[in-house]
Order: C-alpha cells, then structure tokens, then sequence
C-alpha cells in the first residue's frame, strides 16, 4: 500500500502574505548614525574581513606606534639621571616621526569608507532609512575621524599616559592636565585636518584606487607648490598650502613649541591654512554629496 503524497498541491496552503510589521526597537536617526559609524570603522579598519583587507592598516597603524613604544622602553629602562645623554622628541615632534605612516593610513582609509557606498548602491539603502545626505555624511565624518585618530592622537597619547605612570611625565595636576589638553588638541587638529581633506577628494569619485591615488596625488603636489611659492618669494608661510607641512607645524604649535626649525612661519598663516584645508575639504564633500543622484 502505497503511502499518500503529502506534497499534493492541492493541500498547499498560503499562511501568511504581505510583509511582517516590525516589532524591534525605533532608534531612528541616532540609531542610524551609529550603525553607519560602526560598519565604517569595521570596513576601514578591514574588520569581519579577510586577512588580506586587515594588513594595510594593522601594519600603518603599527609603524606609527613603533616610535611611541621605542621612546616609552628608552624611559622605562635607563634611570632617569641618564636620560640626559638622549634626545627624546617631544610630544609636537613626534608626528616628524610617523608621518609618512600617517600619510599612507589617511590615503586609504577615507576611499574605503565613502566610495564603496555609491559603486555598491548602498548609498541608496543608506538614504532609504531615517539618514539624509548631511546626517549621512556626518556618520562618515565621524567614522573617518575616529579611524584616523588611531594614528594621529593614540601614539602621543601613549607615550603621555607611560610617562605619568612612569614618573617621567609632567609633573603636578595642572601641568599634567595642560599637557593633556595639548596633545589632545593636537591629535584633534590633525584628525580634522586630513579627515576633511581625504573626504573631500574621496567624493569625486567612487573608484578607491583613483580615490587613494588622488589623495596621495594632492599631498605631494600641494607640497611641491608651496615649497615652490616659499622659494621664489622668501615667504616661509607658503610653507602651510602643503598638508603634510602644514600637519608638522601644527603639533609642536599647539604644544607651545617652534615648528620647523626655527622657520618664520606665523601662527595666524598657519591657522588659516588649516581652517581652510580642513572646511574646505568637508564643504567639497557635502557639495558633491548632495548633488549626487541617488535612486531609493
């Protein structure tokens, strides 16, 4: 006796139709912003990814703590009353140490982040929820500056934090929180300085390759042309038209100290210099962002 078909299709039956309501959790914009942070560090950083994604940035942001940990065992292991035949870089000087660490993380970590979005149509999705072009690029701006903090703040902030607990940092609570605020600042600034730059490039295009190679193309001719005005004119403040430049000559001025060997470069050239690199950049982000077709 053969066994009745239970897949007869005349028992199929539809039990639900249409789509389910969603019963979770309405975080709305906030929740959205901070989910679109978290996925970008994942993805800058090369984080729920195959190993060959993680290599870049894990070995750029090791190189730029290589020196802080250097100094930090120098401190750690010579007496203190021999510390006077080194000469340890302060904390402004220490940028002169990682930056072409620094430079190379900046060059890839922002085209990894915007373009993948618009090449994937994933922007789209992105603009389908409760973000819209600005609080979408918010969330971009502050996963690319939080990726960049890694090498641009967290080394001198080491080297800060093992000095104190070693006894050979500032010495009592208002110089110790002045020098806080100093390499806090400093860290900040730079952050901000090649965030803005790397997104502003990064938004002509959603093509990483170009992307990278346009950001690293810019470093090296905004140097070229403002060494280049520096000569002609004997004006050291052309000096601050270079990123790279003007990123060295921020961090000792911040920390009180004289930049680039004693060069007559004013802080009021340098200030301007950042502010516009930095509002620049993002203001050519949000421009090309918001002109941009997106289809939902």
């Amino acid at each position: 006796m053969s066994s009745p078909d239970i897949f007869d299709g005349a028992e199929a039956r539809i039990l639900d139709r249409g789509y389910r309501r969603y019963d979770g959790e309405r975080t709305g914009v906030n929740g959205s912003v901070r989910s679109v942070v978290v996925h970008s560090i994942q993805r800058g950083l090369g984080l729920r990814r195959s190993i060959w994604a993680k290599v870049l940035p894990v070995a750029t942001a090791a190189i730029a703590y290589v020196p802080a940990i250097v100094f930090v065992g120098i401190v750690a292991l010579i007496p203190a009353r021999r510390l006077t035949d080194f000469v340890l870089p302060t904390y402004g000087e220490y940028y002169g140490y990682v930056i072409s660490a620094i430079l190379l993380f900046v060059a890839f970590a922002a085209p990894e982040m915007l373009c993948t979005d618009r090449r994937s149509g994933m922007l789209g999705i992105y603009l389908a929820s409760p973000l819209n072009r600005d609080t979408y690029l918010l969330a971009k701006a502050l996963a690319v500056a939080t990726t960049l903090a890694v090498v641009c703040l967290g080394p001198p902030l080491l080297m800060l934090v093992a000095n104190i607990f070693q006894g050979q940092g500032p010495e009592g609570v208002g110089e110790t929180l002045l020098t806080l605020l100093r390499v806090l600042g400093a860290g900040a600034m730079i952050t901000l300085l090649y965030t803005g730059v790397t997104m502003g490039v990064a938004s002509l295009t959603d093509r990483k390759a170009i992307a990278t190679a346009g950001v690293i193309l810019l470093l090296l001719v905004s140097g070229t042309i403002g060494g280049t005005l520096a000569d002609v004119t004997g004006t050291d403040d052309y000096l601050m038209l270079s990123v790279s430049s003007l990123s060295l000559d921020i961090g000792p001025r911040v920390h009180g100290e004289t930049p680039f060997d004693q060069l007559e470069i004013t802080s009021l050239s340098s200030y301007l210099a950042w502010f516009g690199w930095t509002v620049g950049g993002f203001a050519l982000a949000r421009f090309q962002l918001r002109r941009l077709p997106v289809t939902r």
